[in-house]
């Protein structure tokens, strides 16, 4: 047994713990972080929110992204495109309300993951692969892992003054002390995978995530994610009883989904899988509370939602930015409200972004994304949202999430197209 000292240990290097990491040690602290993979290892969540790119830059790891996207094959993002039976609707992130970074990336977060990760260690983090953290304890000097070497089953204990668990869908600190309580969201499946798409479609922007309603099923949906080297993500997400096929293949069940779509269908004709494919279920998740005695929750650690708007990394990355500021006046000697300083004010933002994923599946957000054309003032208060500016109270939907949603679904009635939405 070993016994290493360090201001915070952090579980999990993926995007919340290296960007905590990175913010943390601009304070001078010592930072570990304990991963349980090796890296470039994969993960689902390759479409960033252009809120990321100013956490990414608090981190000073923008630069990073900005240097290698080309040569990691990650995709320029300037919006969202909805398609419904037909209808094409697009959001471009440039018109939104909010203040901020307007673009970001498309990225495979392989690739992704690494590179923040090698960032981290650039900047002075210590990051120990293939660990496995088995237990957590706490007490008037600080807080104790247990963790074992995955390779040479070699145990080991690493202490630190605080500790944050960014281990994602893992959630290692959850499970360890039983935090975790069921999602108020319904149980949903996505089958997933990548192809070479070989588009050859004019009219298809790969600056843009591709969203398609199900012509027949309108809680069923698909992603369409292209990156920069004529590759793309693909999935179908539903709830389990519509997507599971016990006489099909994933393969098969996701290639008969895509060929249920006109546009997916023609976009895809000449598409090649090029990976294995997956699926993952049950994914969305809550606990009791994101914070205890000397640790906190960060990201899907803590609650995780659904990738219909690809909020996960940015609600990752803004929980570090706020846990990391905290960590420092605690360690500082600072008094420190955890409930009211990080819960409170980042579960504000969840709860939109929660709002919004309800109402897409009850299909009242998508009458209002594909009829807010007309409206184009509330169409850049939505686009905000869909941007990851989740937590801008300037925003009207933001401030009163559900009164703004009730009043728009009205207004973008065809018979109320031309009502005034100054009430909002």
């Amino acid at each position: 047994m070993t016994s290493t000292d360090f201001d915070v240990t952090i579980i999990g290097a993926g995007p919340s713990g290296t960007v905590a990491a990175c913010l943390l040690m601009q304070h001078g602290l010592s930072v570990c972080l304990i991963e349980r993979d090796e890296f470039p290892r994969f993960s689902i969540g390759e479409s960033l929110l252009p809120q990321s790119m100013d956490y990414l830059r608090q981190a000073n790891m923008l630069d990073a992204l900005l240097d290698n996207a080309d040569k990691l094959g990650f995709q320029f993002k300037n919006g969202a495109a909805f398609y419904r039976s037909g209808h094409h609707t697009n959001f471009n992130f440039e018109e939104k309300f909010s203040e901020g970074p307007g673009t970001t990336y498309q990225v495979k977060r392989a690739e992704f993951d690494n590179l923040l990760a090698e960032e981290a260690i650039k900047q002075g983090a210590t990051i120990r692969f293939g660990q496995n953290v088995t237990n957590f304890t706490a007490d008037d000097s600080g807080t104790c892992l247990d963790v074992v070497d995955l390779k040479t089953q070699q145990q080991s204990k690493i202490t630190a003054r605080f500790t944050l668990d960014g281990s994602g869908f893992g959630r290692v600190l959850p499970r360890l002390l039983d935090l975790e309580e069921p999602s108020e969201l319904s149980p949903r499946k996505a089958i997933f995978t990548h192809f070479k798409d070989n588009i050859d479609c004019p009219k298809f922007d790969r600056n843009k995530i591709l969203i398609t309603v199900h012509p027949e099923i309108p809680d069923i949906w698909y992603w369409l994610i292209p990156f920069g080297d004529s590759t793309v993500s693909v999935g179908v997400v539903g709830e389990t009883a519509q997507i599971e096929k016990p006489d099909q293949s994933l393969e098969q069940t996701l290639l008969n989904f895509i060929h249920e779509d006109d546009n997916l269908s023609t976009l895809l004709a000449d598409a090649e899988i090029i990976a294995q494919v997956r699926t993952i279920g049950g994914y969305s998740a809550n606990v009791k509370h994101l914070h205890g005695d000397k640790f906190a929750l960060l990201g899907n650690a803590g609650e995780f939602l659904d990738p219909v708007f690809s909020s996960g990394v940015t609600i990752a990355l803004r929980s570090a930015v706020q846990a990391s500021e905290l960590v420092v006046k605690q360690l500082q000697g600072e008094d420190v409200d955890w409930q009211n300083e990080y819960e409170v004010p980042l579960r504000e933002g969840i709860t939109v972004f929660k709002y919004f994923v309800n109402s897409w599946y009850d299909t009242s957000l998508q009458s209002v994304i594909f009829f807010a054309d007309g409206q184009p003032d509330v169409k850049a208060m939505i686009c905000s949202i869909l941007a990851g500016y989740a937590w801008d109270k300037t925003n009207p939907f933001v401030k009163n999430t559900a009164r703004g949603l009730r009043i728009l679904e009205q207004i973008c009635e065809p018979d109320n197209a031309a009502q005034d939405t100054a009430v909002i």
